[in-house]
């Protein structure tokens, strides 16, 4: 499903136009990213929590050359579902 494909639905579902429902989707990104510069995890009930971590930094091994390299520290984004949307992917998404 791409962004314009979302963006129909969810106003379909909704009642919304559709450049309404595109702005409430910029609103919300604009606030997770808010959230996640201030290194504070967004916690989003009945969907999960995002968290941003900090990878330490370390040495690699290039398979073909075997040569060492140095990885540098950076931050990354992490998703953790909540265990009901966890289970209903298992079952195959077909319960609410």
């Amino acid at each position: 499903m791409n962004n314009k494909d979302f963006i129909t639905e969810l106003s379909r579902r909704s009642g919304y136009t559709p450049e309404d429902t595109q702005k409430l989707i910029h609103t919300l990104i604009d606030g997770l990213c808010d959230g996640f510069d201030a290194g504070e995890p967004v916690v989003w009930a009945g969907f999960g929590t995002f968290e941003v971590k900090k990878r330490l930094e370390r040495v690699i091994t290039n398979p073909s050359t075997g040569q060492k390299m140095l990885i540098p520290p950076k931050l990354v984004l992490n998703f953790k579902p909540v265990s009901s949307a966890k289970e209903r992917l298992k079952k195959g998404g077909d319960e609410p």
